[in-house]
């Protein structure tokens, strides 16, 4: 059993649908009550890739919330996997952060720092600039996100209780005004 698991969201807010990892991250934190023996922290983690290194090094478990890109996927698909064990189909070319972040988790394994990691991923129906909103389609895929991750996090000792009716979309545009 992991003693720190970190669930990170990771995208560009400015991007639509790209930000949706971060928005996730902080709608699962808020929406949510978590009891249980690991200690578990919400990170923001934005496009810095690289940089969450030392950030990320200290946990047992890493939860990265992401978008991600498949050729044979609908937009609003969720997926969750064993970042060591990704389905063949996931294409980590979808935008620039998700090859850096695959690559810092790359380099994170190549030293021995990188903890257990899973991948939330949700296929992105929109990546345009200077957009705080999510699709449709996107914004539907949140109820299997929540899913996926409650279920995981309960095979961690961690029962996570829904405790507020949140709008992930309200959320978005709050964080990109504070």
């Amino acid at each position: 059993m992991p003693e720190k698991i970190l669930i990170l969201g990771i995208g560009n807010v400015l991007y639509a649908d790209e930000g949706i990892g971060v928005h996730f991250a902080n709608y699962f934190q808020k929406a949510y009550k978590f009891e249980g023996q690991p200690q578990l922290e919400f990170m923001d983690g934005g496009t810095l890739a690289n940089a969450l290194i030392p950030l990320i090094a200290p946990y047992d478990h890493l939860v990265v919330v992401d978008t991600i890109n498949s050729a044979n996927a609908n937009f609003g698909d969720v997926f969750f996997f064993n970042f060591d064990r990704a389905p063949a189909e996931v294409d980590w070319q979808g935008s620039a952060h998700e090859v850096e972040m695959l690559q810092t988790l790359n380099m994170m394994d190549m030293v021995g720092d990188r903890p257990e990691t899973y991948v939330l991923g949700v296929v992105p129906t929109v990546l345009e600039s200077m957009s705080f909103e999510l699709t449709d389609q996107v914004k539907g895929a949140v109820p299997t996100m929540e899913k996926a991750l409650v279920g995981h996090l309960e095979t961690l000792g961690i029962r996570a209780t829904k405790v507020k009716d949140l709008d992930i979309q309200a959320l978005a545009h709050q964080s990109c005004d504070t």
